[in-house]
């Protein structure tokens, strides 16, 4: 099993635009075959930090659903959405060590 953790840093004040913009990704990525993905916020840190994370049985099945996914119409038109509020990010891939 693997943990993927994209690591947004959101533009100053657009935190209430972004969890909107949560809930509607998170359903639509649901529809795609993703797992729950889960979305959390900084409490402290980094202001405006985003951690979205997903869970895949391998690293082969997240290749394979990020293609499916980013391929659509509907998370295209999305992310633009989402992607204006962003001013960088990066991406981590873990391990789980059961």
């Amino acid at each position: 099993m693997v943990i993927v953790r994209n690591t947004f840093q959101l533009k100053f004040g657009h935190a209430k635009e972004v969890k909107a913009l949560i809930a509607e990704g998170k359903e639509m990525m649901k529809q795609h075959g993703q797992s729950d993905p889960r979305y959390l916020l900084d409490v402290t840190g980094k202001f405006y930090t985003l951690e979205m994370e997903m869970k895949f049985e391998n690293l082969a099945a997240f290749e394979k659903n990020s293609t499916e996914t980013m391929s659509s119409k509907e998370f295209g038109a999305w992310y633009g959405k989402f992607m204006a509020h962003i001013e960088s990010g990066h991406r981590e891939i873990f391990s789980i060590v059961e």
